[in-house]
């Protein structure tokens, strides 16, 4: 398993999953020219100068590769290139037919990309050569009009570059971490520059210089009258609509706080890209880790990581038809209260992991919205299909899922990295991440294939339950994603131990009696229905579950000091529109109480007045299906005078 301290000890040789750079400056050339002045020109033609005197040095430093063994590995290659994937509507004879060859010509490839491997593991092992390669990367993704036409715009942004380029290490932790964003590398360094001069701690080695970085190159400044958007192969959810710096400054007070989660201090620069990428506000992400730890703490300590967090999702956002309701509050307030289609559900999951530190991203296939998220032991899919399946923009899923394997291993990687600065100095074109090892020149191919060879002489093993929905098809898997059930969540409910202190009724001076949502003679531990659950604050609550196939009572046995009525107050947590509890006293009387609206924190409801005998009373709460889910921290019987 691997553990949060082996991720921090892998950073510095970790590799961004999307490092594969020209894919991106193609993706840079449906944005609009970039328009230069004067001034721009001249700095264009300066940086492709530089561009062209480092391909030549590189050129004449490559060592000579054996022809025969290039040749064999190019033509492997090609007959795997050749091979195209059948339509939907084409014979199951066809479908089979691709099935079989496709792993022959994989296998084929890199078997013979191993002895060329060999070969040059000696010198892509030496960093001899790094500045220079470093540097043509960055020229290469940024192009020399796109980098010349944020120069141009003042001395300051030329000294931001400038400044770039001076300094290896952090060329280094920036290619690393997947570059800029659409190639954006002097928007990048002014957002990075700009939280820098906010945050202190920003400023010095850690998690968070590691969260600053991931901001920046992840969602850049945003110029609208010139680009409309830099997601380029790095997908971004939009822009932050609180910006950069305040949404890093929020972070860092919730990382001080202990709000997020324990893994969070672990995470490199490229895992952090996908934290603080969020199109929701920060009091958005404010208010959902306060009413996790409020309405359904077990959320957050959930023993299964793929679940932590996320399991909120199947357990109280209904999946049906996506509707509006300003007045139940903010967007994300109003996913949880009124539940939506797959791309609700999804982007609420994303939502929720980000907010508590997690990386998580996007996962779109075919009629489908799902997610991808960290867990110790690698990403993994929630809400839909196998990594086959799915993509994020341009990127595919299964290069993604090569990529976050790979990146484990620092010192094989570290040849992937420069084996593919060697392409971006020479020009060559990328391996497609989209198509599945398809295309690309030989050096970005060779790149391609030492990352299946490395992931692959790990032999690390899918666990079971990710085999289970590797073998499921794209609709079975969209069923899956849609409903609320979890894959191979066929355990027993689990018994939880009640302290007896927590079940104690508290009689007040005035009379007053507290009754413990816990203290009650029936259930008296988990069902389907209903669970026991440690208070995030002290403490123990109900949460009376929305799954779960047939009502449920909650039974309670009151002495009352005297006969007479008393106003019954529920103190109760929601997330979803007003509905109704149905209390019976004494198996007679029967009362209607409105649970409120609480957005996930707690809150009495409006008294209803009982009348209770002297000594022993039994009270009985129930609510109509289908529910909602509702936590209960206590009760309370106030003597009316």
């Amino acid at each position: 398993m691997k553990t949060p301290y082996y991720s921090i000890r892998l950073l510095f040789g970790l590799l961004a999953v999307l490092t594969t750079l020209p894919a991106t400056s193609s993706a840079r050339g449906k944005e609009p020219v970039p328009v230069l002045t004067g001034q721009g020109q001249a700095l264009e033609k300066l940086y492709s100068e530089q561009l062209d005197a480092i391909q030549k040095e590189i050129s004449a430093a490559l060592p000579t590769v054996d022809a025969q063994k290039k040749a064999a590995f190019e033509t492997a290659r090609a007959e795997l290139g050749a091979l195209k994937a059948p339509r939907e509507d084409d014979p199951e004879a066809v479908h089979r037919a691709y099935q079989a060859a496709k792993p022959l010509a994989e296998a084929k490839a890199l078997d013979n990309a191993r002895p060329l491997l060999a070969d040059l593991e000696s010198f892509l092992s030496s960093d001899k050569l790094d500045s220079k390669l470093m540097k043509a990367a960055i020229l290469r993704h940024g192009t020399p009009a796109g980098l010349a036409e944020f120069a141009q715009e003042s001395d300051a942004h030329k000294a931001l570059l400038d400044k770039l380029f001076a300094d290896e290490a952090l060329m280094k932790q920036i290619l690393k971490s997947g570059g800029a964003n659409g190639g954006e590398y002097g928007e990048a360094m002014q957002v990075y520059s700009a939280i820098l001069e906010a945050s202190e701690l920003a400023r010095k080695p850690g998690i968070l210089q590691r969260l600053a970085l991931g901001t920046a190159l992840h969602q850049p400044w945003l110029d609208e009258d010139k680009k409309g958007s830099v997601n380029g192969i790095v997908f971004a959810d939009h822009k932050t609509p609180d910006g950069q710096v305040a949404r890093y400054i929020h972070y860092e007070k919730a990382c001080l706080a202990k709000e997020l989660d324990p893994q969070f201090k672990d995470f490199n620069a490229w895992e952090c890209r996908f934290i603080t990428n969020d199109p929701y506000t920060n009091e958005e992400l404010t208010w959902v880790r306060s009413m996790l730890r409020q309405f359904r703490p077990d959320h957050i300590t959930n023993p299964d990581q793929k679940w932590r967090y996320t399991r909120i999702v199947k357990s109280d956002v209904p999946y049906c038809s996506t509707r509006n309701d300003e007045s139940l509050g903010l967007p994300q307030q109003q996913a949880i209260a009124l539940g939506g289609v797959c791309g609700r559900r999804a982007f609420f999951g994303r939502f929720v992991a980000r907010a508590f530190g997690i990386p998580s991203r996007r996962s779109a296939s075919t009629g489908h919205a799902a997610m991808n998220r960290w867990t110790p032991d690698g990403w993994v899919n929630n809400f839909g299909a196998w990594w086959s399946h799915n993509h994020c923009g341009p990127h595919g899923g299964l290069d993604f899922y090569l990529d976050s394997q790979a990146r484990e291993h620092e010192e094989i990687y570290m040849q992937v990295l420069r084996a593919q600065w060697i392409g971006n100095a020479l020009g060559q074109e990328d391996v497609s991440i989209r198509h599945y090892g398809q295309g690309g020149g030989f050096w970005d191919g060779l790149a391609f294939y030492q990352k299946r060879d490395v992931v692959e002489a790990a032999n690390l093993e899918q666990a079971a339950a990710d085999a289970e929905l590797a073998a499921l098809s794209a609709e079975e898997a969209r069923l899956l994603g849609e409903s609320d059930e979890i894959l191979g969540d066929g355990a027993e409910v689990e018994e939880i131990e009640i302290p007896e202190e927590d079940k104690k009724i508290v009689v007040a001076e005035d009379g007053t009696i507290t009754v413990p949502a816990v203290a009650c003679t029936g259930p008296r531990n988990n069902t389907e229905k209903v669970a026991f659950l440690n208070s995030w604050d002290g403490g123990m609550q109900i949460h009376y579950q929305r799954l779960g196939e047939r009502p449920e009572l909650l039974k309670y046995t009151v002495e009352a000091p005297a006969d007479g009525k008393y106003e019954l107050a529920l103190n109760v947590n929601t997330v979803s529109e007003k509905y109704e509890v149905i209390a019976r006293i004494n198996r007679r009387a029967m009362v209607n109480l409105m649970l409120p609206y609480t957005k996930g924190s707690w809150q009495h409801t409006e008294p209803d007045v009982i009348e209770l005998k002297e000594g022993r009373n039994t009270i009985q709460l129930t609510f109509r299906a289908p529910n909602r889910g509702v936590s209960i921290k206590d009760f309370q019987l106030k003597l009316v005078k």
